[in-house]
């Protein structure tokens, strides 16, 4: 697994390399390839992404109900994502051979299905080149306007550059994504010092997060201090002090929170 998790950084990075341009363009990645792309409406309970083989032909397919445009940050991640499919060698061929039957893909958000997961790292990897991303972490001091610079760096969203962050930033941190007071899911850099939440399925009620969803009037967009006792598990004694930063996001019932230390 971690040996094709390298293949497909690999080849991601290889194709972004042979355009010298920092946003990746995917237009021109689609045309070289021959590829077709239609954006259309296909409904707000679909997909984001779907890839066909018909007629000896890949045809690429983009719901813009879902706010996938062509050129905003999840309709470029969308790509990226479907682009996955098409280049990596497993999905491919499953796709000509109808071994790999074509379905609904949903992006920016946690994947479960092995597939879906080798897709959003490909696109990853596309969108934001560690050649040239791992030079940009330096640019700032770490906190959620450096998240917010590698976004509009990359045009790509906070989440994935908070993805991308984790993956191979300079300062680990920890990503939760909460709805209607419940925990999603989290992730967090390898090197993060707690891996498991206190509150794996409800919110953390002394969070920033929390306080959000007590009363939720207006969305928040803020960094406050939290304590390593009141949000991780198997935190040892002389930790209960230990300080963090929470920056929650929040859009309407839904709420997203970047975690780091000092």
């Amino acid at each position: 697994m971690i040996n094709k998790r390298i293949g497909i950084k690999n080849l991601a990075e290889i194709i972004a390399s042979e355009y010298q341009e920092k946003i990746t363009p995917l237009d021109k990645i689609v045309e070289d390839e021959g590829l077709r792309v239609f954006y259309d409406s296909y409904g707000k309970n679909t997909f984001d992404g779907m890839t066909l083989y018909e007629n000896g032909r890949f045809s690429i397919h983009i719901n813009t109900d879902l706010g996938n445009s062509h050129d905003s940050a999840k309709g470029r991640f969308t790509l990226g994502h479907e682009l996955g499919h098409y280049y990596i060698d497993s999905h491919r061929i499953g796709l000509k051979k109808g071994l790999l039957k074509p379905h609904p893909s949903r992006t920016n958000r946690q994947q479960f299905n092995k597939i879906e997961r080798e897709a959003d790292f490909f696109a990853s990897c596309l969108l934001m080149p560690e050649t040239r991303f791992s030079k940009d972490v330096y640019k700032k001091p770490f906190d959620i306007g450096l998240i917010d610079f590698l976004k509009e760096e990359y045009k790509v969203s906070r989440t994935a550059a908070a993805f991308r962050f984790a993956d191979i930033g300079n300062h680990s941190i920890m990503i939760i994504y909460g709805e209607a007071g419940k925990i999603k899911w989290y992730n967090c850099s390898e090197d993060f010092p707690y891996k498991y939440l206190l509150h794996e399925k409800n919110v953390a009620p002394n969070s920033v997060m929390g306080e959000f969803f007590k009363d939720i009037t207006d969305d928040i967009f803020k960094t406050e201090e939290i304590w390593a006792v009141d949000i991780f598990k198997y935190v040892k004694d002389d930790d209960i002090n230990k300080k963090f930063f929470e920056h929650c996001i929040t859009f309407r019932n839904r709420a997203l929170s970047i975690v780091w230390g000092e």
